[in-house]
């Protein structure tokens, strides 16, 4: 096809020398896909033919100029003139003239198929082919006929079909070897969304659902499904610590690989200072780390890290650590799990961090199915081996903490973060509450930022209630009862 994602998707390519349908309504980028599979053909060699029924020469070479395309290698024949020419020249009344120009329009269509003998066509669009036709009964005959001439013909044919009916076509459905589908949604915020489909291709696997899509300079862009169970690797069951004596005591010698781990808190109680603290830690190892952050500007995230002693500028100019800020309204769930994939599979990474969930799903709140679209993507990272740190923020600052969405069953590891009063002033404080893949330990650490970057202190033993927010200080042994009694 040409479209890199889209031959993923069809495991290859679409099987040769048959006829298929691409439906869609205008403006979903059906014309683009015909023009990218045009020109790939060029590029092996094929001759190819655009036979437009409804666009001029000059509005395709305008759609081909906007992407930077040469046509000069593609026969474009131009019937929407002709068919004018037709309508004044029917003078019989034997024949019903729709029928006498349907027949002028398909020998002219043919006699240019025989003349350039394509071995990729294009015909755009059935709409005037069936607005030609009139009767449903006309319409599908002349389909037929049309497959049944290119049959044995060496020429893979699209047929477009902007859908102006209506109503789903199912006739042409059936007749074609294979059918894709185009469609568009547009939220109330944010660019518009494309997807597409494949509904069926004849004795052939492909990867079935729901595939983003974008239109930019040089033609469509197709971000293949996600399907974790496709991507297995082989790696060493290890744990990363972060270099905080303390704090990787806690967490049972660090985060482990393969893992979903996820940082719970409240605004400023140091979630994503801890997570580039691990970044850094990773860098500092030689390995790649990757952050995707929602929240704060790139320069925000510079400026506050150096101050916190932990400049990730060298291992930026390194390459060891990514950082790539998000527009959510511009960007779709499927290109960024594509962008995820990419950058584990092509470029090695091993850290990927998402700072914060927040902003990845309130700011697409019309998406379906995010969840699983997110549960696929942990998956896929954890079967790579990947340490992935996900960052959410609770609403509230101190006592009860509640959370828009409760993915925690998501993580393999969760880190608590809050805040507590103590003597008159705030405090912060971490707990680990739950880990997979180790042991770790349950006590509660108070934590600082300043200076000295991210630092932890001793447990909080002699509070009691730190977790809520308002802690009572205990300065005498806790007496301790058994299952048996005190």
């Amino acid at each position: 096809m040409g479209i890199e994602g889209l031959d993923d998707i069809l495991g290859g390519g679409l099987p040769r020398n048959r006829l298929y349908l691409v439906q869609g309504d205008p403006g979903v980028g059906k014309t683009t896909l015909a023009l990218q599979f045009l020109l790939e053909g060029a590029k092996r060699g094929e001759a190819g033919l655009y036979i437009s029924l409804s666009e001029t020469q000059e509005e395709l070479e305008s759609v081909a100029e906007s992407h930077g395309w040469d046509l000069s290698h593609i026969h474009v024949l131009e019937l929407s003139s002709i068919t004018e020419q037709l309508r004044g020249e029917t003078d019989t009344t034997f024949f019903h003239p729709s029928e006498v120009e349907l027949n002028r329009t398909t020998q002219t269509l043919l006699q240019e198929v025989a003349r350039v003998k394509p071995v990729r066509l294009v015909l755009d669009s059935l709409s005037e082919v069936r607005m030609l036709a009139e009767t449903p009964l006309r319409y599908r005959r002349q389909i037929l006929q049309l497959k049944q001439y290119f049959a044995g013909r060496n020429c893979t044919v699209l047929l477009l079909d902007d859908r102006s009916s209506g109503v789903p076509d199912l006739q042409i459905e059936s007749i074609a070897h294979g059918v894709m589908s185009l469609q568009r949604s547009a939220p109330d915020y944010g660019i518009s969304r494309r997807q597409l489909s494949v509904q069926k291709i004849r004795g052939m696997k492909f990867r079935e659902g729901y595939h983003d899509l974008i239109i930019r300079k040089g033609g469509l862009v197709v971000f293949p499904r996600l399907v974790a169970a496709e991507h297995h690797s082989q790696f060493a069951r290890e744990s990363l610590p972060c270099g905080i004596p303390a704090l990787d005591e806690q967490l049972g010698g660090g985060l482990d690989r393969g893992t979903a781990n996820m940082f719970l808190g409240p605004p400023g109680t140091g979630k994503s200072t801890l997570a580039t603290r691990f970044a850094v830690a990773a860098a500092e190892r030689g390995e790649k780390a990757l952050f995707y952050i929602f929240d704060e500007t790139v320069g925000n995230l510079l400026v506050r890290t150096e101050r916190l002693h932990m400049n990730l500028e060298p291992h930026i100019k390194s390459g060891l650590i990514r950082v790539e800020q998000i527009d959510p309204a511009e960007i779709s769930p499927g290109e960024l799990a594509h962008r995820i994939r990419r950058a584990v599979i092509g470029d090695n990474v091993r850290m990927i961090i998402i700072d914060s969930i927040n902003g990845y799903l309130n700011a697409m709140p019309e998406e379906r199915f995010l969840n699983l679209q997110l549960h696929e993507v942990l998956a896929f990272l954890n079967q790579k081996g990947i340490i992935t740190i996900m960052v959410l923020a609770q609403q509230g600052l101190v006592g009860s903490m509640q959370t828009t969405v409760d993915l925690t069953y998501l993580a393999d590891t969760v880190v608590l973060f809050r805040y507590f009063e103590a003597r008159g002033s705030l405090r912060q404080a971490l707990s680990v509450v739950k880990k997979r893949t180790g042991q770790h330990k349950r006590t509660i650490l108070e934590v600082s930022m300043g200076k000295g970057g991210f630092q932890v202190g001793s447990p909080l033993t002699d509070f009691q209630g730190v977790l809520s927010g308002v802690p009572v200080f205990h300065n005498a042994p806790e007496k301790r009862e058994t299952m048996d009694g005190p």
